[in-house]
């Protein structure tokens, strides 16, 4: 009897394993050999050097073309003012420059101007910027990418002035526009292009380029309409390659500016800008 009962315990403890295996838990995975895991990683770390290799020399190429770019392309000419192309830089172009700032129109200005994509340096005044209106148009006129030059505190002709008023004048108006923008203006352009020895010492000591201007008509009284004001900056005999043109904000040169920009683009002139000038 007991030979007889082994083949039948051994059926069952088969049946029994068979079941187990089909209604278990799912078997555990296996963990890959040591060797795998060492090469996964080798494999890896190569991926990611190669990488940060690869994403160093995009960032190296980045910074050399920044260089380029930030490389000055004109110079002021203080002979005459102009605007001199330094190596292969354009030659037929013009500077926007825009005194009296910001009055009644220098944002209308600066809208067209802006919409034309014309850059244009606004020289501003600190008598323009007593009220919080007119230090958010300051800010307005630099937020739109225009650049701010220094035109003194309360345009006074510096040759009347001793040296500490003068003095004054230029950095008062600094701060001023350093406090409602965040930077100190980059060009100087005296009031009636009255420049003195004084003046100019302080002006580079501020890191300013000093400027005047080429020629501009709109203060005279014959050029204060539209008209006659487009025709004589368009067609000026002092119109040519590197002109600094003068500007003011007033009614007139507003409704002449659009004109004036077309007129200038009609004789094949591009338009410098003021970042691009050596000395800022």
């Amino acid at each position: 009897m007991i030979h007889k009962k082994w083949p039948v315990l051994a059926v069952s403890l088969l049946v029994l394993a068979g079941c187990g295996e089909e209604q278990g838990a799912p078997p555990e995975e296996k963990n890959p050999p040591a060797e795998e895991v060492g090469n996964e990683k080798e494999e890896t770390d190569k991926v990611e050097k190669t990488t940060e290799s690869k994403e160093q020399q995009v960032n190296e190429e980045e910074k050399e073309e920044q260089k380029v770019v930030d490389e000055p392309q004109y110079r002021i000419n203080p002979a005459n003012w102009s605007v001199q192309p330094i190596a292969a830089a354009d030659e037929k172009v013009v500077l926007v420059t825009i005194d009296d700032a910001p009055d009644k129109h220098a944002l209308e200005m600066a809208e067209l101007l802006k919409k034309q994509g014309i850059p244009a340096i606004f020289f501003v005044n600190g008598h323009f910027l007593d009220t919080d209106e007119e230090k958010q148009q300051l800010k307005q006129l630099h937020d739109m990418g225009f650049t701010i030059g220094n035109h003194t505190n309360s345009h006074p002709n510096l040759r009347e002035l001793p040296e500490q008023q003068q003095e004054e004048e230029i950095l008062l108006l600094n701060k001023t526009v350093e406090d409602i923008i965040g930077e100190k203006p980059k060009f100087f352009r005296a009031p009636h292009g009255a420049n003195t020895d004084f003046s100019k010492q302080l002006v580079e000591q501020e890191g300013m380029v000093l400027m005047n201007w080429t020629y501009g008509y709109d203060w005279e009284q014959q050029y204060r309409d539209a008209q006659s004001l487009t025709d004589i900056m368009v067609n000026s005999e002092f119109l040519n390659n590197g002109a600094n043109l003068l500007m003011h904000d007033r009614e007139w040169t507003s409704e002449a500016l659009s004109g004036i920009i077309q007129g200038l683009k009609d004789k094949g002139y591009g338009f410098v800008d003021p970042e691009d000038i050596e000395g800022i």
